[in-house]
């Protein structure tokens, strides 16, 4: 009986997790996208701006680059987890449990680091709309990981 609470329960937050890491994605390109297109221009003597940083992000604060770059990270090996997650789901033996659960505590701890990102972000409070959605999303993201970690591994 518990299997299959769990099995569900797994199964639930697969698709969550899915769902809320294609979301990250989506706004972490939109935001790669706007620092690329709104980013330094380097003028015709090749002379750097007086604060040049490779990891400029014009709509956000000094935590928005490393931010965006490893939620984006955490949101691809998240994507990746869950495959593999889908294929424990279908069989959800034990011999294809050890590569889910390695692939979501990886996701996890990526998630978790972009977690400290979004935290320092949010203590320095300049960030419009689509990167506060994004930081909610990747502090939310780090406990249900958590629990789909937890469910798959009380099987």
């Amino acid at each position: 009986m518990a299997n299959g609470q769990l099995k569900s329960v797994a199964g639930l937050l697969l698709v969550l997790n899915f769902c809320m890491y294609a979301i990250v994605l989506g706004i972490g390109s939109w935001a790669m996208n706007m620092a690329i297109e709104h980013g330094f221009v380097i003028g015709p003597g090749f002379d750097l701006p007086a604060h040049f940083s490779p990891i400029y992000f014009p709509m956000g604060n000094a935590a928005t680059g490393f931010f965006v770059t490893f939620a984006m990270i955490a949101g691809v090996v998240g994507i990746a987890s869950i495959l593999a997650g889908f294929n424990h789901y279908r069989y959800w033996n034990i011999n294809s449990m050890p590569g889910a659960l390695s692939a979501a505590t990886i996701a996890w701890t990526l998630t978790l680091l972009a977690m400290g990102f979004a935290w320092k972000e949010i203590e320095l409070q300049i960030r419009n709309s689509r990167l506060r959605t994004m930081e909610a999303f990747i502090i939310i993201l780090s406990a249900t990981q958590l629990l789909y970690i937890a469910a798959i591994h009380g099987r």
